[in-house]
């Protein structure tokens, strides 16, 4: 990759980044009078801690990053925002990606007036590396890789991906939402390996915390020290993070949760095989399924009629057709089931 200070924007580089009160000051103390907070203890009447150490702690334990190379932000979309606006000059810098894919690196990259470029995956919705670095050139500075992908359900190549990280001079960012529901390994284990790699993996799946709105990105100190740089100061509240630590100590009740939504993910493929308007079932490694379908648009109203609620991916690249079905539980995957057995084709 370049170095780091030719691929951040010039002003951030030199920017001074606003230091707030529980910045400057860390430590007990019994009288606090430097932040214009209410004085009555309400216990949510000063401010959190600005960068959540107790959660990351935490999270560095379960992880084995080092907290230092750990960023928290409302959900993912936050370390995405962030990540455009301290690499990408508006106007002139471009940011390259797989398509189909979530929507937001393009959503962000239009909020940032910066040049979106999207690359077909292949018709088994796997990634060329090599029509991706040709498409991003030598003016893109970001790429956006999702895998377990999202609406598509699959792991990218490793073998791909790596090629992506050997030759591509800008950072790459590997979205790893779904990545618990998934027996391939985290890319937060070669973040040594690659200086230019950057994880990003959530709450709000396997979590079960969507509500929530927490997000986490992985990266070398160096990077995450120029997210810190012009994140909002307090960005994540205190409600979150004692949220958080909650649910961090109760990580076997996930687990058994994980258990169950990959148990009803094997259930549902095999039962909507046996049913006459689905077409084709697309491998996935995430906690839904991409299911071809004689009549997407027909079946999703139908659906919706009996207050069964599916994503309608037909006119997203490469899924014509396509229903995006979320594993729930095995009550609610009866009633699908149930539902579609009675569409006649």
């Amino acid at each position: 990759m370049k170095e780091l200070t030719q691929l951040v924007r010039k002003n951030v580089l030199k920017m001074k980044p606003y230091s707030s009160a529980r910045n400057e000051y860390q430590g007990d103390a019994s009288v606090f009078l430097d932040a214009n907070e209410n004085p009555f203890d309400s216990g949510y009447n000063r401010y959190p801690d600005p960068y959540q150490w107790k959660v990351k702690e935490r999270i560095s334990v379960l992880k084995g990053v080092p907290k230092e190379m750990i960023l928290l932000g409302n959900g993912s979309d936050e370390p995405i925002d962030l990540l455009i606006r301290v690499f990408c000059d508006p106007g002139k810098d471009a940011i390259t990606s797989i398509s189909p894919s979530y929507g937001m690196y393009e959503v962000s990259a239009e909020v940032n007036n910066v040049e979106f470029r999207k690359v077909p995956l292949t018709s088994d919705f796997e990634l060329n590396a090599d029509e991706l670095l040709r498409v991003a050139g030598t003016d893109s500075k970001l790429i956006f890789l999702c895998s377990p992908n999202n609406p598509t359900g699959n792991n990218l190549s490793e073998k791909e991906i790596r090629k992506v990280l050997t030759q591509f001079e800008g950072l790459v960012i590997i979205d790893e939402a779904y990545i618990d529901f998934s027996a391939a390994l985290s890319y937060t284990l070669k973040l040594e390996q690659y200086p230019n790699l950057v994880v990003l993996q959530t709450f709000s799946k396997a979590w079960a915390a969507a509500a929530v709105r927490l997000g986490m990105a992985f990266a070398s100190p160096e990077i995450i020290s120029l997210l810190n740089k012009i994140k909002y100061p307090y960005n994540i509240n205190q409600l979150t993070q004692e949220y958080a630590l909650r649910l961090l100590a109760g990580e076997d009740r996930m687990k058994e949760q994980l258990v169950q939504i990959l148990k009803g993910r094997t259930e549902l493929d095999r039962k909507l095989r046996d049913i006459a308007c689905v077409k084709k079932i697309y491998p996935s490694d995430a906690n839904f399924i991409l299911v071809r379908v004689t009549d997407a648009n027909g079946i999703y109203h139908r659906l919706v009629e009996k207050g069964i609620i599916v994503r309608n991916r037909t006119n997203v690249a490469l899924c014509e057709g396509c229903l995006r079905i979320t594993v729930g539980t095995e009550e609610e995957n009866r009633i699908l089931l149930d539902e579609l057995e009675k569409i006649e084709i």
